[in-house]
């Protein structure tokens, strides 16, 4: 039956995917921490501390 084989595996390709899962990873949690610093400080700047805006 087509269809119903099991893929092997390359490992080359199990690495690929490891890598690019990693750094999705690294800049999730790199730009979560630059949005944590310079968050408030930029909508600060942008919106000119006015509490209306908000």
């Amino acid at each position: 039956m087509a269809g119903l084989a099991v893929p092997t595996w390359d490992p080359e390709t199990a690495v690929l995917i490891g890598t690019i899962l990693l750094e999705a990873i690294v800049l999730y949690v790199g730009y979560g921490g630059l949005e944590r610093l310079f968050g408030p400080r930029l909508m600060k700047l942008l919106i000119g501390g006015d509490a209306d805006a908000r």
